[in-house]
This record gives C-alpha cells, structure tokens and sequence, in this order.
C-alpha cells in the first residue's frame, strides 16, 4: 500500500483512544517550550519549580523528607488536618502556576496528536495543564477535532450547572448565559474521589464508552503511579480482560525500558498485541496519521495479499508553522471529506 492508497482508503469505524500523562506535556515543550519559557513540573521537581520551598520547610520533619516526591508529600500532608492552610496554599499555588502556562506559536506534539486523529477519535488526559485544550482551539481553525476528556481535571475547562456540559473556565454559555465554573483538579492521593461532581463523574462515564469499542489503544507518557491504583482499576474495568480484547491493539509510548512499562500494563495487554516506541514520531499515529485505525485493520485483517504490506505516510517532524501543518494534512482530509459526501449520497438514493 503505497503513502497515497493509505491517503484515500478511508473508512469511518473504531475508534483510537490516546491516553496521556505528564510525559506527553514534557515531550510536547522539548522542542518548541512554553510561550514564556516556563518549565512544565513533574512530580519529581514541582515544589522546586513552583517555588514551594519555604512552605514545606516548615512542615514536619517526616513530611520534609518526602518532598522529592510530591505525590506521597501530598498523600501524607491531606492526611493531616492541621495542615489545612499550607494544602490550600499549595493547591492555590499549582492552580495559579499552570493557568499561565501557553502553549509556543510553533507547532507542537499537541497539535501533532490533534491533527492525527479524527473526529471519531478520542484524547483523555491525566495532565492539569491547558496544553490540550489549547491544541484542541487552534486547531479547530482547520478541521474537526478529536474529543478532548479530563480525567483529574484541568486549569482551562469549567463546569455549567445549568447547561449540564463542560466550556471554557470563567466564561459564560452563550446559549444559556451558564457559567462555567472551573473545575476540581484531582490531587494525588491513593483515594481519589471519582463521584465528587458531575463534571468527574461524566469525564469518566465517557472514557468507560470509548474504551469499550476502541480496536486502538495508545498510552503516552503515563506511568500509573501508585497514588492512580483506583484510576487504573476503572480503565481496567472498561476495558476488559486481555482475553475479551484479543483483537486490539495497545501502544505504548514512553521513554522507560520497554518490559518496565509493558509491566505496568500487562493487564491490558493480550499475548504480543502491543507496540513500543519512545517517541511520539515513531508512534502509529505518527506513522498512519488519521489512518491509525484503518492501518491496523489492513495489517491484521487484510483485505488482499498486498495490504499487508504499507508504505506508511510518516509526517514530518519539522513543521515551522501550524499553517504549514494544516497544509500537509489537507489531502487526508479532504479525503475524509470526499468519503462522508459519497456516503450521503448513497444514502440518498
């Protein structure tokens, strides 16, 4: 199958679901960083970069020694009542810190992910950051984008009572003047509360659906940390078991040794139906972009001898602009396009 049969064989079934965690933001800022040079923090290195040091110097000495790694700092730290002020400050300081971050002008591997899926597709995040939704606006310039879903949620999306659907924090619905207020970030501690607000609880019904009949997996950048047991275990559950999802393929992209994090989600994964890389550019998405599904298909059930056989239509990795990107995706695009009109025209008749 050459780059241009892949272009134009375009069918509108399965869905890709991507999965990301905090390395998918890191990978996304190595080329082109935040607009204002800011770093993006891990959990490794959030009390440094935030500036938190003085707050934590005068917490106790057990709770001290804990701050090299802030998931179990804070797991401990909400354990204590007493320590209420400095939660808070600590929260306020997180909320604050990534509601500045933007993504560069430069294209970046958000918008790299958002222009590779299509509108069938589906995005969820473990991320707090705007990076995401940022992408999902810019990009919506150009053509449909794929469903964005907030899992712990994040500093640019808020929540109408009245409207019963998320929109952008801070601002009101125009249909119904709601107002959206911004969502709950979920910390991380070992028990999560997944029922706490209509917004959580809707986020997670919706991952539950689109796993259920996704043939395609990816997992970017999240490493499942303890603080995540009750997270994993509803994936799990929407999932199945690696015997009930024989068919599917899940992919895995993160820069750990290849049995460390094929570990980590062994319980996802049936017999040798997964991929491995360390790049997003060596992923299938970047090799088949919005042709993920489709290249699967052809590869695992082909429909001739020769359709096992692909050349791939890798993207490039160096776009200067977002206007040079939409331009190397219109073919596939406008192909999609010509499907849904033929389509409709059958239907028609």
């Amino acid at each position: 199958m050459t780059r241009e049969d892949e272009i134009e064989r375009v069918h509108g079934n399965g869905t890709h679901v991507v999965l990301l965690g905090a390395g998918a933001s890191i990978a996304s800022t190595i080329k082109n960083p935040e607009k204002h040079g800011r770093m993006l923090p891990a959990m490794n290195n959030i009390i440094q970069i935030l500036g938190l040091e003085k707050i934590v110097a005068k917490l106790p000495q057990y709770l001290r020694d804990l701050s090299a790694d802030f998931e179990k700092l804070y797991s401990k730290l909400m354990l204590q009542k007493e320590y209420i002020r400095e939660q808070q400050y600590i929260e306020n300081a997180i909320y604050k810190y990534f509601s500045e971050l933007e993504l560069p002008d430069q294209p970046t591997i958000y918008d790299y992910l958002m222009l590779s899926l299509r509108p069938k597709d589906v995005i969820a995040t473990f991320n707090w950051d705007p990076f995401l939704y940022q992408a999902f606006v810019r990009n919506g310039k150009f053509t449909k984008t794929p469903g964005i879903i907030f899992l712990h949620g994040c500093v640019s999306i808020g929540y109408s009572d009245l409207d019963k659907r998320a929109g952008p924090a801070g601002y009101n619905s125009k249909a119904t003047g709601g107002y959206f207020e911004p969502t709950k970030l979920l910390y991380p501690v070992e028990k999560k509360d997944y029922n706490s607000d209509p917004f959580t609880i809707g986020q997670w019904e919706q991952i539950g659906i689109e796993l259920k009949k996704a043939p395609r997996v990816t997992i970017f950048g999240y490493r499942a940390p303890e603080s995540d047991v009750e997270a994993i275990s509803l994936l799990q559950k929407a999932w199945g078991t690696p015997d009930e999802r024989a068919m599917e393929q899940f992919e895995l992209i993160d820069i750990r040794e290849e049995e460390e994090v094929k570990k980590s989600w062994s319980g996802f994964i049936h017999s040798h139906h997964y991929d491995y890389s360390t790049s997003f550019f060596d992923s299938s998405i970047a090799w088949h972009p919005r042709r993920s599904v489709e290249s699967y298909r052809h590869w695992s059930m082909p429909f001739t001898p020769d359709d096992a056989f692909q050349d791939g239509n890798k993207v490039p990795d160096n776009f200067q602009s977002l206007e040079e990107m939409w331009e190397w995706y219109k073919p596939l695009v406008d192909a999609e396009e010509k499907f849904v009109a033929e389509i409709k025209k059958k239907k028609n008749m």
